[in-house]
């Protein structure tokens, strides 16, 4: 797509005697037009008198315009890439909860393990070497075997066997545990979600689903969504960075958390990740003067139909967990659009 200069200049000044001449002078790409003017009579008394000054104005203004429609291909070129990359991406993670999801509907006694393996897989972070993190190292049997991990193998085991799932239908690569992990973390939290929404409607599966539709928080994820692209660590992480949290005191877990740059609320609202009973968990975290009021807070909050303040805190700091420490590649699990050869194409 061009621009006329010729179209440009006549519209804004009113030249009865200047001739312009299209006839280019040297060769330039298809989208290019060089103008050369004529020697006009400067003789001419009046307001028609096109100064040098409007000429390299008019010049001017020609050229950027040209110079935009010249560089709106390429613009669009790479929006174009970049929607059919975050397309791929979208459907890819939505096959992945599809997945996830039936895999813990099978297996509900799971989500509590699930929940603790996604956190002790994150909370390995060490913000003074830049080190651990949510990298995928809890799979590694030396890591998985150690004592703060105790009981998390059959949902190690879950996950693995989705991973193989995932893989068979994956066109863009096979999915990191680091990128799988959280997921299933992801997908055993909202698991929770509508189980509260369906208790809330009497054990009604339809009516809790609704509920949860209507007033739960899956609008919150998008953050979580999008970092989504994280690489496998092949080496475990250092031993000692993570409590045991059936026996660790409650200063213990707050002095963990405070070291990620998580504070009393974040581990008040992250009480089902610390084990299997979250109420037991909750009673033993109350006895804090510093986490009582947002114990207080979340149970209050889990009592209401859309359970607001609990699911949008518990999602951003699930989020905040799962983004430690990573580098995200937002090209993963992309891979190249088939092209239509339309000379093959039976009319």
């Amino acid at each position: 797509m061009g621009v006329s200069l010729l179209s440009t200049f006549t519209s804004l000044v009113n030249v009865p005697s200047l001739t312009i001449s299209t006839t280019p002078t040297i060769r330039c790409p298809s989208n290019a037009v060089v103008i050369r003017c004529n020697k006009m009579d400067t003789d001419v008394p009046g307001e028609n008198v096109l100064r040098r000054r409007e000429v390299l104005k008019c010049f001017g203004a020609s050229v950027g315009m040209e110079l935009l429609a010249s560089s709106g291909s390429f613009v669009e070129m790479a929006s174009a890439a970049d929607l059919i990359q975050r397309r791929q991406r979208s459907e890819f993670q939505s096959s992945i909860r599809q997945t996830l999801s039936a895999a813990i509907k099978g297996k509900p006694e799971l989500i509590p393990y699930i929940l603790t393996l996604a956190l002790n897989d994150a909370i390995t972070y060490d913000k003074a070497t830049k080190s651990g993190g949510p990298n995928g190292s809890i799979r590694l049997s030396s890591e998985i075997s150690r004592p703060e991990n105790n009981g998390l193998s059959a949902a190690l085991n879950l996950i693995e066997e989705a991973k193989q799932e995932i893989d068979s239908y994956s066109k863009g690569g096979p999915i990191s545990f680091a990128d799988l992990i959280p997921f299933a973390g992801q997908s055993a939290v909202k698991a929770t979600f509508l189980a509260s929404a369906i208790r809330k409607c009497g054990g009604n599966i339809e009516k809790g689903s609704i509920l949860y539709s209507a007033y739960g928080s899956s609008g919150q994820w998008g953050l979580f969504d999008r970092q989504f692209g994280r690489t496998d660590s092949q080496e475990p992480d250092p031993e000692g960075r993570v409590p045991q949290w059936g026996k660790a005191t409650v200063q213990e877990m707050k002095d963990k958390f405070s070291s990620i740059g998580l504070g009393p609320r974040q581990l008040a609202v992250m009480s089902a990740f610390l084990g299997p009973d979250q109420a037991a968990t909750e009673a033993l975290l109350a006895t804090d003067p510093d986490i009582t009021p947002w114990v207080q807070k979340y149970q209050r909050s889990r009592e209401t139909v859309s359970q607001t303040d609990y699911e949008v805190d518990l999602i951003t700091t699930l989020t905040k967990l799962c983004s430690l420490g990573q580098q995200i590649n937002y090209e993963a699990y992309t891979y190249p659009v088939r092209k239509i050869e339309l000379s093959k194409l039976k009319l």
